[in-house]
Protein backbone atom coordinates (compact mmCIF):
# COMPACT_ATOMS: atom_id res chain seq x y z
CA UNK A 1 0.00 0.00 0.00
CA UNK A 2 1.28 3.54 -0.98
CA UNK A 3 1.77 5.75 1.68
CA UNK A 4 2.90 9.31 2.22
CA UNK A 5 6.64 9.61 1.64
CA UNK A 6 8.88 11.78 3.65
CA UNK A 7 12.28 13.62 3.45
CA UNK A 8 14.34 16.33 4.83
CA UNK A 9 14.93 16.01 8.46
CA UNK A 10 18.45 15.79 10.16
CA UNK A 11 20.54 17.25 12.59
CA UNK A 12 20.79 20.63 13.15
CA UNK A 13 21.99 23.62 15.93
CA UNK A 14 19.68 25.47 17.82
CA UNK A 15 18.77 28.38 15.91
CA UNK A 16 18.89 26.28 12.33
CA UNK A 17 16.73 26.03 9.51
CA UNK A 18 15.32 22.51 8.24
CA UNK A 19 12.62 21.63 5.32
CA UNK A 20 10.61 18.96 5.48
CA UNK A 21 8.67 17.64 2.46
CA UNK A 22 6.06 15.39 1.80
CA UNK A 23 4.77 13.65 -1.32
CA UNK A 24 0.99 11.70 -1.60
CA UNK A 25 1.23 10.05 -4.43
CA UNK A 26 -1.76 8.57 -6.10
CA UNK A 27 -3.60 10.68 -4.39
CA UNK A 28 -6.85 13.05 -5.66
CA UNK A 29 -4.71 15.96 -4.48
CA UNK A 30 -7.98 18.49 -5.43
CA UNK A 31 -9.70 17.32 -2.08
CA UNK A 32 -6.52 16.71 -0.08
CA UNK A 33 -5.84 17.98 3.13
CA UNK A 34 -2.19 17.51 4.24
CA UNK A 35 -0.62 18.14 7.59
CA UNK A 36 1.95 17.49 9.99
CA UNK A 37 2.67 15.85 13.55
CA UNK A 38 5.47 15.12 15.64
CA UNK A 39 6.20 12.80 18.73
CA UNK A 40 8.73 11.97 21.16
CA UNK A 41 9.23 8.74 22.88
CA UNK A 42 7.17 8.16 25.95
CA UNK A 43 4.90 11.07 24.49
CA UNK A 44 1.60 11.66 22.92
CA UNK A 45 1.70 12.25 18.59
CA UNK A 46 0.63 16.21 18.74
CA UNK A 47 -0.39 18.57 15.91
CA UNK A 48 2.04 20.62 14.39
CA UNK A 49 0.47 22.24 11.94
CA UNK A 50 -2.19 21.76 8.62
CA UNK A 51 -3.04 22.95 5.29
CA UNK A 52 -6.07 22.78 2.98
CA UNK A 53 -5.96 22.44 -0.90
CA UNK A 54 -6.55 26.43 -1.01
CA UNK A 55 -3.54 26.95 0.88
CA UNK A 56 -5.36 27.87 4.50
CA UNK A 57 -3.05 26.73 7.18
CA UNK A 58 -3.27 26.12 10.61
CA UNK A 59 -0.41 26.14 13.61
CA UNK A 60 0.14 24.75 16.98
CA UNK A 61 0.70 27.43 19.13
CA UNK A 62 4.41 26.14 20.07
CA UNK A 63 5.70 26.27 16.61
CA UNK A 64 3.38 29.41 15.07
CA UNK A 65 5.73 32.47 13.73
CA UNK A 66 9.05 29.56 13.17
CA UNK A 67 7.54 26.85 10.81
CA UNK A 68 5.17 27.47 7.76
CA UNK A 69 3.35 25.12 5.88
CA UNK A 70 2.93 24.94 2.21
CA UNK A 71 2.16 22.55 -0.54
CA UNK A 72 2.70 22.31 -4.13
CA UNK A 73 -0.47 20.95 -5.78
CA UNK A 74 0.63 20.05 -9.04
CA UNK A 75 3.78 17.79 -7.48
CA UNK A 76 1.23 16.79 -4.72
CA UNK A 77 3.82 17.45 -1.74
CA UNK A 78 3.51 19.56 0.56
CA UNK A 79 6.16 21.36 3.10
CA UNK A 80 7.18 22.44 6.09
CA UNK A 81 9.87 25.18 6.47
CA UNK A 82 11.07 24.92 9.90
CA UNK A 83 12.91 28.34 11.50
CA UNK A 84 15.12 29.13 14.75
CA UNK A 85 14.72 25.57 15.70
CA UNK A 86 14.53 24.46 18.95
CA UNK A 87 16.01 21.47 21.19
CA UNK A 88 12.56 20.78 22.77
CA UNK A 89 11.91 20.79 18.39
CA UNK A 90 13.84 17.12 18.33
CA UNK A 91 10.92 14.64 17.32
CA UNK A 92 10.24 12.34 14.69
CA UNK A 93 7.80 14.44 12.44
CA UNK A 94 4.93 12.54 10.55
CA UNK A 95 3.05 13.76 7.69
CA UNK A 96 -0.65 12.84 7.27
CA UNK A 97 -3.29 12.85 4.68
CA UNK A 98 -7.13 13.05 4.41
CA UNK A 99 -9.67 13.53 2.20
CA UNK A 100 -12.43 16.20 2.80
CA UNK A 101 -12.78 17.10 6.13
CA UNK A 102 -11.78 13.82 7.71
CA UNK A 103 -8.91 13.83 10.70
CA UNK A 104 -5.72 14.08 9.37
CA UNK A 105 -4.03 10.65 9.07
CA UNK A 106 -7.59 8.66 8.39
CA UNK A 107 -6.21 8.20 4.60
CA UNK A 108 -2.27 7.73 5.16
CA UNK A 109 0.71 8.29 7.08
CA UNK A 110 4.22 9.04 6.30
CA UNK A 111 6.97 6.89 7.74
CA UNK A 112 8.42 9.29 9.88
CA UNK A 113 11.53 11.57 9.97
CA UNK A 114 13.78 12.33 12.96
CA UNK A 115 14.71 16.08 13.31
CA UNK A 116 17.21 16.98 16.26
CA UNK A 117 18.22 19.45 17.49
CA UNK A 118 21.49 20.05 19.20
CA UNK A 119 21.55 23.06 21.96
Amino acid sequence: QVQLEESGGGLVQAGGSLRLSCVAPGRTFSNYRMGWFRQVPGKEREFVASVGYSGKARYADSVKDRFTISRENVRKTVYLQMVNLKPEDTAVYYCAGAYGGSPLGSDAWGQGTLVTVSS
